[in-house]
């Protein structure tokens, strides 16, 4: 598994060893409790309640464990996965350093919760600078940062949160382990939302938290079992599923944003322009050595909500909606959701339309739209 190539790993994660007239992939199991040995209870199986058990659920943790290359847990959503990682690892008197330029979810619970519990909370740009790191507990980056798409060199920072005895989290989400390994870059956690372009068909909600380190594996996974933030099984073998197309998603997906990047980047009219892959902008020198391959999201500004509202209006392929990694391209206006954000910013997330389509279809919706 280690030797092969994008696609046979997406496409054989987490199966189980074939045997004679069963499926490639198992279906769900649904189940609440499962049957007990009467004299053994829980320790003659491997199943004994759903909340903590489920076959379905370890098969798709196995998946995307191979594919970060750790240890995996799922949760119910991303939110939970972080909001669950973040509560695992800190305790009160700790200090936390998050993005500021993220996903601001996250940045609204540090804020209400986290400070409620006496955790200190310090916020930094995914590009730096990053403050003074002695007595730091944990250093959470996303990179590329949601939805600037700003990126941080992780070994770097690694080296410096390490030597100060701090542990460094990653939020994998826009990249996708194929298109970057935090664990290999060092990181001591990866957390993500599973229901962008991990599964990528805009059908579900998922969580997950991956690492190499044992006791922090059986601490994630203690919270959740704790507070029962699972998947259903469902959700679980729909993910894995999906996870089989991933390299195929991901190249349209890339292809898409790169012609759209050099579209926008030619257009007086369009402004702010950030996509990691184009060469002139400030995450290039970082991201085309870090990561392996570029996300299919860009962000751009185009000037005011009318304007913005227009274009979708005008739009036959690109779909007023967020979230983000789907088959669908999608724009978001991130202010209408509490981002810190200019009124005319705008997220598109590249689907897997034909090319020639979408760029046409942009360009376009951009001259209705005027200025």
């Amino acid at each position: 598994m280690a030797d092969d190539h994008d696609g046979t790993r997406c496409v054989r994660a987490g199966l189980p060893e074939p045997a004679p007239g069963e499926p490639f992939l198992p279906g769900p199991v649904f189940a609440a409790p499962y049957h007990l040995d009467p004299w053994a209870g829980p320790a003659a199986a491997p199943n004994g309640y759903g909340r903590p058990d489920n076959p379905t659920r370890r098969l798709l943790e196995a998946a995307i464990g191979e594919l970060e290359g750790g240890d995996c847990r799922v949760f119910a959503t991303g939110q939970a996965a972080i909001t669950g990682l973040l509560l695992t690892v800190l305790r009160p008197g700790d200090t936390v350093v998050l993005p500021s330029d993220g996903y601001f979810p996250v940045r609204a619970f540090a804020t209400d919760t986290l400070t409620g519990i006496g955790v200190r909370v310090v916020f930094a740009p995914t590009a730096g600078p990053y403050p003074d790191l002695a007595g730091v507990r944990l250093v959470l980056v996303e990179t590329p940062a949601n939805p600037g798409l700003d990126v941080v060199d992780v070994p770097a920072l690694v080296t410096r949160a390490h030597a100060a005895g701090a542990l460094v989290a990653v939020d994998n989400t826009t990249a996708t382990p194929l298109g970057q390994r935090p664990l290999d870059l060092g990181a001591d956690l990866v957390v993500a939302s599973g229901t962008k372009a991990l599964t990528g068909h805009s059908d579900l909600l998922l969580g997950y938290v991956a690492t190499r380190s044992a006791d922090l594996l059986e601490a994630v996974t203690g919270w959740r079992t704790i507070t029962g933030a699972v998947p259903g099984p469902f959700d679980a073998w729909l993910a894995h599923r999906s996870l089989a197309t991933l390299d195929l998603r991901l190249a349209r997906q890339t292809a898409n944003a790169g012609a759209l990047a050099r579209l926008l980047a030619a257009r007086p009219d369009v402004t702010g322009l950030r996509w990691p892959g184009l060469p002139d902008d400030p995450a290039y020198p970082v991201a085309s050595v870090q990561m392996r391959r570029m996300p299919g999201v860009l962000s751009f500004d185009l000037g005011d909500a009318d304007r913005v509202a227009r274009f979708l209006d005008a739009s036959r392929l690109v779909t007023a909606a967020t979230s983000f990694g789907g088959l669908h391209t999608t724009a978001d206006r991130r202010a209408q959701w509490g981002d810190d954000t200019a009124p005319g910013f705008v997220r598109l997330s590249c689907g897997v339309e034909d090319i020639v389509d979408l760029v046409a279809d942009v360009t376009a919706a951009l001259d209705t739209a005027g200025r």
